[in-house]
């Protein structure tokens, strides 16, 4: 292959030159070098062009975490081919509805998804899509004509014999969103990488040219990062953290339970040697500090550990504390972004909310797409210029709206969170503008409130809606999953609690406790089936 670009195959394969026999990934049982995972990677690659997937074709991966999800994904990219993340919790319409506006013509998935992948397909238009399953020790059922993905990789050549590659070579991220169905965001392979995946930079300045990356990778092997990948791989968080370990010549290790469990994860931690713990918010990082905390001293190994992040919902600060009370040497911090801008920094607590520094690329902007004047009180929406998305797959109406372009014609990625900017140019982050309650004119944040009712002793988990109001059009209610070894608090305990956190106007005014938090396809807290239950 000539010259190497800004390429996600590219640069892995710069990784795989540079250090070959470095443990690239840990799945379960499945433990592979670089140029092991490379090899199969290739094989991958060559079984698509085999089967007739030309490049810019699309392959859809329905799995949960396992080393073939990333067998796939790296050897999609090889290809050429975009490689499209399925959500296995979608119903059978769900799953249907993105085969369809993907365009996928082949789809990878775990055999205890057949049944699943079969209600999907039944009375579809005919359409060709090619199945490959991957053995997962479950007994076949679905009696689908698929090629077993062993036998794929065994028709595919390891050799790696590619025509060139481009930086303009498409990532595509289906995300959930809040409202309505699964839509593809789009990136060049160059902007998603230096948006979300580094940049080859890490503290020092973005690499200027791919085989620069080799010289940022460090060459003792004792000295490699391990970065722990807890989130699903159909989500971008879990993605992004996958990749930033092997831009990094790092190991990634998936979590590869299907059950969520603390216990099993802090274990993982002991036994890989993890630097980086990548969470999504206070699902997963309250069962975390909640473990941490009842285990006798020794327990758990946290020695190597460095770093715990959250990306994609931010942590509570009572669990911010309970982590720093447990772990007093390691970084606990919120990454902020989404699939449209990518990680936009780190973020700090601030007085009123989430803080982060305004980079070049990130402003707040009014309705008029002008920046606020730092100070002014006034709130915006986040903003991001630069490396954004080249918009959503099929959808320019919906594009239109996320990525308008100003009156200079800069092009910006804004995909609705509402923000403040401060007089030191900090940037407060408010939350969605759609999930925001309106009180009597009031704007109410959930976010802020959440984290109110959180920091009760007696409340393990909670989220916040507006619900209809007669007098003020939308008051706040808070659905409560409380501590099992405490009484269950009342409104009236919660708000005389919150009082010393919030305003008094945004005070819950109804409360539901339930045992568990209704949580979204992607595992986020669900708003909209929260609210359904008053």
């Amino acid at each position: 292959m000539g010259s190497r670009q800004f390429n996600l195959a590219d640069l892995f394969e710069v990784v795989v030159d540079t250090v070959p026999d470095r443990l690239a990934l840990v799945a379960g049982p499945a433990r592979l070098t670089y140029r092991q995972l490379d090899e199969r990677a290739n094989r991958f690659a060559h079984f698509l062009a085999n089967t007739g997937v030309a490049p810019g074709g699309h392959v859809g991966i329905l799995a949960h975490n396992r080393a073939e999800w990333a067998e796939a994904m790296i050897g999609c990219y090889k290809a050429r081919v975009v490689p499209v993340n399925l959500n296995y919790r979608y119903v059978a319409p769900e799953l249907r509805y993105v085969i369809d506006n993907a365009d996928l013509e082949l789809l990878v998935f775990e055999r205890a998804l057949g049944p699943l992948v079969a209600e999907s397909l039944e009375d579809a238009p005919e359409r060709p899509l090619a199945l490959v399953v991957v053995d997962d020790g479950s007994t076949p059922a679905d009696g689908l004509p698929s090629t077993p993905y062993e036998e794929a990789l065994a028709s595919g050549s390891p050799a790696r014999d590619f025509a060139p590659r481009s930086p303009d070579d498409v990532y595509v991220l289906y995300t959930g969103g809040t409202t309505g169905m699964p839509k593809g965001v789009l990136w060049r392979q160059e902007d998603i990488f230096f948006a979300a995946m580094g940049g080859g930079g890490w503290g020092a300045e973005p690499i200027t040219d791919p085989e620069e990356l080799a010289g940022r990778l460090n060459p003792d092997d004792a000295g490699r990062v391990v970065m722990l990948v807890v989130a699903p791989l159909m989500h971008g968080n879990a993605q992004w953290v996958m990749w930033n370990a092997f831009m990094m010549g790092g190991t990634a290790v998936l979590y590869t339970d299907h059950r969520y469990d603390p216990d099993a994860l802090w274990r993982l931690v002991g036994d890989e040697g993890v630097v980086s713990l990548g969470l999504v918010g206070d699902a997963m990082a309250r069962p975390l500090a909640d473990a941490l905390a009842a285990a006798a001293p020794g327990t758990y190994d946290t020695t190597t550990l460095m770093v715990v992040g959250s990306g994609g919902a931010m942590l509570s600060r009572t669990v911010k504390d309970e982590f720093r009370a447990q772990l007093p040497d390691v970084l606990v911090m919120d990454r902020f972004g989404s699939s449209e801008s990518g990680a936009q920094g780190a973020v700090e607590e601030g007085a009123t909310g989430p803080r982060f520094a305004m980079s070049d690329d990130t402003s707040v902007l009014d309705e008029d797409l002008l920046p606020l004047t730092p100070g002014d009180g006034r709130i915006g929406r986040l903003a991001r210029t630069g490396r954004i998305p080249l918009g959503y797959y099929k959808d320019e109406a919906k594009t239109a709206i996320t990525f308008p372009v100003d009156a200079n014609g800069v092009r910006w990625s804004v995909p609705g969170d509402l923000a403040s900017v401060e007089h030191d140019g900090t940037i407060t982050v408010h939350g969605r503008g759609s999930a925001s309650i309106n009180s009597g004119g009031e704007k109410i944040f959930p976010e802020e409130v959440e984290s109110a009712v959180k920091s009760h002793p007696a409340v393990y988990d909670a989220i916040v809606v507006g619900i209809p109001d007669e007098r003020f059009g939308e008051r706040v209610a808070v659905v409560v999953h409380p501590k099992r070894t405490v009484r269950i608090p009342t409104l009236e305990e919660l708000q005389e609690h919150c009082r010393t956190h919030i305003a008094g106007y945004k005070l819950p005014r109804q409360l539901l406790v339930v045992e568990e938090i209704p949580l979204t396809a992607a595992g986020k807290p669900d708003a909209k089936a929260a609210k359904a239950l008053f």
